[in-house]
């Protein structure tokens, strides 16, 4: 009703909305964003169930809005997986000197790729969403979307880096300071961890005691029991 534009829409659309604010919203921001767009203007993410009542819960979106969740999501899904395959043909130094820079190319040529046909750089479920998010978004959609792909991209890389110079910096002021632990489920770029110590995280990790501090503890645990 919206999209048609004329009067008597309008009116049959004032019907069904209980408040003004959302017949101009319709009008002036809806039937534009939807203009190309024949259908499916709402999207159902499912959250899991609730605790206490175990009542599923889920999040009903219009689809293409600022805040779209499946938009963020496959953004850094694309971006993730752009960067992890320069990092497999590339050394990480070259990758991390370039990044992402090619995210638009790759986008635009994996949008081409049929449903099922294989060959391409993302995962087949990214690519699925990439062109689902992109079907009526044209070249400004495209450009959007590859410059938050590659600003997630530049964050994986970057983010290693800047923990590793903070570590640098403490250990040079305290000898003892140790590594930064990764948290469970936690994996970086180019990383070939197996699943099973990826959701130990920080638990596979033990701190190695000196032999020198086991030796004085048993002393000492001796020393007590005697006396």
């Amino acid at each position: 009703m919206g999209k048609k534009g004329d009067a008597g829409s309008h009116t049959r659309a004032a019907n069904f909305l209980l408040k003004p604010v959302a017949l101009s919203n319709l009008v002036e921001t809806f039937s534009k964003r939807y203009a190309e767009r024949p259908g499916g203007y709402t999207r159902v993410l499912k959250l899991g169930n609730r605790k206490g009542d175990n009542a599923p819960q889920a999040v009903l979106e219009l689809v293409d809005n600022p805040h779209d969740l499946r938009w963020e999501m496959t953004a850094r899904a694309v971006g993730w997986d752009i960067l992890q395959d320069k990092v497999q043909k590339q050394r990480v130094s070259t990758a991390m000197k370039h990044g992402a820079g090619e995210t638009k190319q790759v986008l635009a040529a994996e949008k081409r790729i049929e449903f099922g046909e294989r060959g391409g750089v993302l995962r087949p479920q990214t690519r699925w969403n990439v062109q689902k998010l992109l079907r009526y978004r044209g070249e400004e959609g495209l450009n959007e979307l590859s410059e938050k792909a590659s600003t997630h991209a530049d964050k994986l890389l970057a983010t290693p880096l800047a923990l590793k110079s903070m570590f640098d910096k403490k250990k040079h002021i305290e000898q003892h300071n140790l590594a930064p632990r990764p948290i469970a489920g936690q994996k970086h770029v180019g990383e070939t961890r197996s699943v099973l110590d990826m959701s130990k995280g920080r638990l596979g990790y033990q701190r190695q005691v000196p032999s020198k501090v086991l030796t004085m503890k048993k002393t000492f645990n001796l020393k007590s029991h005697h006396v």
